[in-house]
């Protein structure tokens, strides 16, 4: 019981109201409210029926809207902004102005779904009791430094009393970045001092972590008769669920990115996070820019359709470019490969007109662009630390406190200390998120870690290599700096010295190649960031007009990445990014009726499954970040953002029927499609 808990009895990875296990109100479906630890499952099952919980039945907040009203419950009665997480203002230029000289102006409402983020592995935790007193907890989280500092918290005791050792998790997407099982295993373990083990089963996953914001987004764009945008307002309601998880950031970029990747001489946005009843609400994918991108998307091609330009041009005549700025002001000075995306997009769906089909199925392509920041940003301090050792025999390791959540990131930081220090690839060790052996590096999350944690492998690695090549230059009686290092040698002029040499007479002159470094992002004003991301999408979709069906045949995506460090991985990211886009658009709907979970199998998810898959089309755009290693930019969350209004707006040339509340599923659109039908027939 939270009676039971020695120290702080709220958790949370942004603000501190999520409670360990509930103590005064339960405020959704998956509150804890009394954790049992028992022998077996089986024990565990028959003393949980045991278990009889009195419940005061209060009024249900079921969603943003509801929970502005003057008169709505108070889910947290001591929040000092009532059911409002935050709020957020964005204001440039002169709004009214910018619309009284726009040719034409256009309002709609955008509408899209809770989406459950559903990784492979559940969330799954080991605490062990160690002989030392102190306490090890294998878990599979996003934040292991976070994670230490929450189960600290929870037992009263110093951070150093605590290591978490992340293991290679089934994904996470973003939803494991808030403490769950981390936590209660901690606990179990600390109180019992025996080993505790905990795995949520699906159904408990499903109702306990927190999902993609559903949201409300109005939109009133104003542009010229050429197609030039000059005004653009938003407001914007996220449900962001019982407690606070990551809503606060999330909309925060859901602000910044609310006119998606254009420029717009006058905005004003206005969001609001709000606290429902619902399952909460937090990182996912696309980190609220998914949901701004879909409405601003959607919008430009309402707006094109009513000035009678294209979409192509209607992009071209407006998205950023070095030198343009953001809704927020911020004056793009380098690294905009979006009118390159764009214009391989263009030109391949030039080389690929869609076949008319006849009958009962119409086809078109969708267009839509999307940028996403790399990084924290908007004046958040943003840093990572790695260190990089050299072993006698020649092999290296590189050691960093970053989750690895399937992102491909112990790749990039062995190929970073491979391109230094030219060991080869295959005798670079890597270890990751272990709190006792590793540099805190930060959340994975933001699409930061090839940008923060590769910086810190590439410039420790940079400083071991120039204390070795003090060791080879008299070896090689060569300057240091004319030295190169590749295939486990050092080398100059035609004569080399093996590395694991190099290394040895280091050593014995006290030189030890192992250097920690702790790389710090720069340091940008609010709302700003220090990179982005840009991507361009097509989609060619094929719609059965009697049954709604819609399949997506091909879609082409254009990637500005900065530089590629692995193609492979990369093009996995893409991939995926586009599946996830898929069954955004297409399917997938996490529903609740009253705060009640209705989607609670994986089943009923509807996720996209393998025939479904595209023909995917891919490019990569390499508009360098002079800070980036390499000049790399963050590519994690980039692709999943176009897919979705790539989607609609293909759906809308091929049948006339607009989607503006996600997803379109097949029987919205056959009922859309049967009422058009109707309204068109002769009386």
């Amino acid at each position: 019981m939270a009676c039971d808990i020695p120290g702080r009895k709220d958790c949370g990875v942004h603000e501190i109201d999520w409670p360990v296990l509930c103590y005064d109100k339960v405020r959704y479906v998956g509150d804890a409210v009394a954790l049992v630890v028992a022998e077996s499952e089986d024990i565990a099952a028959r003393a949980l029926e045991l278990i009889d919980v009195d419940y005061t039945l209060l009024p249900v907040v079921s969603g943003p809207k509801e929970a502005a009203h003057p008169a709505a419950p108070l889910l947290h009665a001591h929040h000092p902004t009532g059911n409002f997480k935050a709020k957020y203002h964005l204001e440039n230029g002169d709004v009214d102005k910018g619309f009284a000289e726009s040719d034409v102006i256009v309002e709609r409402e955008y509408r899209t779904q809770f989406v459950e983020h559903a990784f492979i592995e559940p969330e799954a935790a080991l605490a062990m009791p160690e002989a030392n007193g102190r306490l090890t907890v294998y878990c599979g989280g996003q934040i292991p430094f976070g994670d230490r500092e929450q189960i600290a918290a929870s037992l009263n005791v110093p951070e150093d009393r605590i290591r978490v050792i992340n293991c290679l998790i089934g994904g996470g997407f973003g939803g494991k970045e808030d403490v769950s099982v981390q936590v209660h295993v901690a606990l179990a373990a600390w109180l019992t001092k025996r080993p505790v083990k905990m795995v949520l089963s699906r159904a408990e996953s499903l109702r306990v972590h927190p999902k993609r914001h559903a949201t409300i987004i109005k939109l009133k764009t104003g542009a010229k008769k050429d197609g030039t945008l000059v005004a653009h307002t938003a407001e914007i309601y996220g449900d962001g669920g019982a407690y606070a998880s990551l809503s606060n950031h999330v909309m925060l970029r859901a602000t910044t990115h609310a006119a998606g990747p254009n420029e717009v001489p006058n905005v004003r946005v206005d969001t609001y996070a709000m606290y429902t009843n619902n399952v909460p609400c937090g990182a996912f994918r696309g980190f609220g820019v998914t949901q701004s991108g879909f409405a601003m998307e959607c919008q430009m091609n309402v707006l094109a359709e009513a000035l009678g330009i294209s979409p192509l041009e209607m992009r071209r005549k407006n998205i950023l470019a070095v030198g343009k700025q953001t809704l927020a002001g911020h004056t793009l000075t380098e690294s905009c490969g979006l009118p390159d995306c764009l214009e391989k997009v263009a030109a391949e769906m030039e080389r690929h007109p869609f076949v008319a089909v006849e009958g009962d199925k119409r086809r078109a392509w969708g267009l839509a662009c999307a940028y996403k920041n790399t990084g924290f940003g908007s004046g958040a301090y943003d840093a990572a630390g790695a260190e990089v050792e050299v072993f006698a025999n020649g092999r290296a390791a590189v050691r960093a406190g970053a989750a690895e959540i399937g992102q491909g990131l112990v790749g990039v930081l062995a190929q970073i200390v491979t391109e230094e220090l030219g060991v080869p690839y295959d005798q670079v060790d890597v270890l990751v998120s272990d709190t006792d052996l590793t540099l805190d590096c930060g959340a994975t999350t933001a699409s930061r870690q090839t940008y923060v944690t590769g910086n810190a492998a590439r410039h420790a690695s940079l400083e071991v290599r120039k204390l070795l090549s003090l060791t080879a230059a008299e070896m090689l009686d060569a300057p240091p700096q004319s030295l190169t290092f590749r295939d486990g040698k050092i080398n100059h002029n035609g004569a080399s010295v093996l590395l694991a040499d190099v290394v040895k007479a280091a050593r014995r002159e006290g030189r030890m190649p192992k250097v920690s470094y702790q790389y710090v992002a720069p340091l940008v004003p609010q709302y700003h960031h220090f990179a982005f991301g840009f991507a361009a999408q097509a989609a060619l979709v094929e719609v059965n007009v009697k049954s709604g069906e819609t399949k997506v045949l091909k879609i082409i995506a254009a990637n500005d990445v900065g530089r590629v460090i692995n193609p492979l991985a990369l093009q996995g990211q893409v991939e995926g990014s586009l599946s996830m886009g898929l069954g955004m658009a297409l399917q997938e709907n996490f529903e609740l009726q009253d705060g009640i979970v209705q989607t609670d199998t994986l089943y009923k998810c509807r996720l996209p499954t393998i025939d479904q898959t595209p023909e995917v089309i891919s490019f990569f755009v390499e508009a360098e970040t002079k800070d980036g290693p390499y000049g790399a930019k963050g590519v994690g969350e980039l692709a999943s953002i176009p897919t979705a209004p790539a989607i609609i707006n293909a759906i809308y040339s091929a049948t006339g029927v607009r989607c503006y509340s996600l997803p379109a599923s097949k029987k919205w659109l056959k009922a859309q499609l049967a009422e058009a039908a109707a309204a068109q027939a002769p009386v």
